[in-house]
């Protein structure tokens, strides 16, 4: 029954995308079988075409990804990072799919309100606008006042979208399995886990409660930048469907013309959303990755406020080296180094060619870094980077699908805001002082002191542990022949003179 289920979803899928026209978009995917959009052609050759669509396909298939809902949208954002799988053209077409929908009714906002805070909605704000400023696939977003007085946004999830979420996730999930069954192709492009990606994300978006903890932990690791910063949010108004937070004014990003009447200095801005971007990702591993124009708002003292926590990323330190270490050996055209750096991070088998990957490392980024300022995009190359995985049968990875997502936003609105602006000048001081800070022989050995007390720490606890699995049982106690007894004290005292040595040496 599961299985026909699918595939009445998939035939319901089939004709969205007939509608719009986006079936020849398949055709162009070259991972999809030449026989699958024939043989959903003739299951939909019954559905009229819309009128005056676009002629170019990803467009087409962004607009039929829209109109399907939420789950869709949200694969359509994530195959845009995906170049390599579903080719360049749609990727750049898919960039436009516009997270929206149409707005749902007051009376169930008041409802879901009432739910989660309790009580009535007049106990918890004075003013209440019933008509929302934003309606997105998970939630939209309503102007209010509160009981104290300060003016707030406040998030609602949609009605039921954890139900529609869960039932078009796990078709997304039956088709990735069966083409990871019977395609080497997808096993390498690990489809399963793109979608698994999928549905982690979309699951923290739908309890607003982590948006707001995701709110407050980027406030506070960029509390030093006087340039950014994030709303104040109102925990006591805050539930898992319902988050209330400080309501921002301003000119968005997206408003140019706006922005230049205000006078703003539009290539300062530009500059700032890249290198705050940077600093989250590389410095603290933790980004805000919905970096779409919409999303950032500029006040009259030219600071930007972020809004909408729903998308974050987070990059283990050993991904950062391996992304500042690959970034910076561009910049530097160290080839080499970059191709090193794959193998070293494992993107790559060992079973390839370190100064072959190398060389195809250079035939991308030469071509673009010798172009002239305003044309070189970190973007491109990062859609050519891509172009180079099934030759050298690298996997995907899926958590940095967010970091190339967001990298290539990031340049979009550097650009929107300066056509002159260079992603490679604008991230080199960014990435410099994090190498100078984290990768230098003194960062490192500074590193390994800063882990020495909390080794000290835990050699107590473990002698302890190991005490205890050497106390003697009753079955033991019981052998007549007396087993000699295992020396496994040796590695913590060697750990612990070792960490003295180094530490007698340092304040010499």
């Amino acid at each position: 029954m599961k299985t026909l289920f699918h595939l009445w979803q998939l035939i319901t899928m089939a004709a969205g995308f007939r509608r719009y026209g986006a079936l020849r978009a398949l055709d162009n995917i070259q991972e999809v079988p030449d026989w699958a959009p024939r043989l959903l052609r003739c299951f939909t050759f019954f559905i009229p075409r819309r009128r005056k669509l676009p002629e170019a396909d990803g467009e087409r298939l962004a607009l039929a990804l829209a109109d399907m809902g939420p789950a869709y949208i949200k694969l359509g954002q994530t195959l845009a990072t995906r170049p390599d799988l579903v080719g360049r053209p749609i990727a750049e077409g898919l960039l436009t799919l516009q997270d929206s929908l149409p707005a749902f009714s007051f009376g169930k906002v008041k409802a879901t309100i009432e739910e989660e805070l309790g009580g009535q909605l007049a106990d918890h704000y004075s003013e209440f606008a019933e008509t929302p400023v934003a309606a997105a696939s998970i939630a939209q977003v309503h102007k209010a006042v509160t009981t104290e007085g300060k003016k707030v946004a406040v998030k609602v999830l949609r009605p039921d979208v954890e139900k529609r979420f869960n039932r078009d996730l796990s078709l997304f999930n039956w088709l990735a399995h069966l083409a990871e069954k019977h395609s080497k192709e997808a096993r390498r492009l690990r489809l399963k886990k793109v979608v698994a990606k999928v549905r982690e994300t979309v699951n923290r978006e739908m309890d607003l409660r982590l948006e707001a903890a995701a709110c407050a932990e980027l406030a506070e690791n960029m509390a030093s930048e006087s340039n950014y910063r994030t709303p104040k949010m109102e925990w006591e108004l805050t539930a898992r469907r319902v988050m209330t937070q400080e309501w921002v004014d301003g000119i968005r990003l997206a408003d140019k013309e706006a922005l230049e009447k205000a006078g703003h200095d539009l290539p300062k801005l530009g500059n700032t959303v890249v290198q705050v971007f940077l600093k989250q990702a590389l410095r603290d591993g933790f980004f805000h990755a919905d970096l779409h124009q919409g999303n950032l708002i500029v006040q009259p003292d030219g600071s930007i406020v972020a809004v909408d926590f729903g998308i974050m990323g987070r990059l283990t330190k050993r991904e950062r080296r391996f992304l500042a270490e690959i970034l910076f050996g561009f910049i530097r055209r160290n080839y080499t180094r970059v191709a090193e750096v794959h193998f070293d991070a494992g993107y790559v088998p060992r079973t390839e060619s370190v100064e072959e990957f190398a060389q195809a490392m250079r035939s991308i980024a030469d071509p673009i870094m010798d172009l002239p300022i305003e044309e070189v995009s970190a973007g491109q190359l990062l859609a050519q980077l891509f172009a180079t995985t099934e030759r050298f049968k690298m996997q995907t990875q899926p958590q940095l699908l967010l970091l190339q997502r967001t990298m290539v936003m990031a340049e979009g609105m550097a650009l929107h805001l300066n056509p002159q602006a260079n992603m490679w000048n604008i991230s080199e001081p960014v990435i410099e002082e994090w190498i100078r800070s984290n990768l230098s022989p003194e960062a490192r050995l500074a590193d390994v002191v800063n882990k020495l007390p909390n080794l000290l720490e835990r050699i107590p606890s473990l002698v302890e542990k190991w005490l205890d699995e050497d106390e003697p049982t009753e079955e033991d106690e019981e052998e007549t022949v007396e087993q000699p007894r295992p020396q496994k004290l040796w590695p913590f005292a060697l750990g612990l003179i070792t960490g003295a040595t180094i530490l007698k040496i340092l304040t010499l």
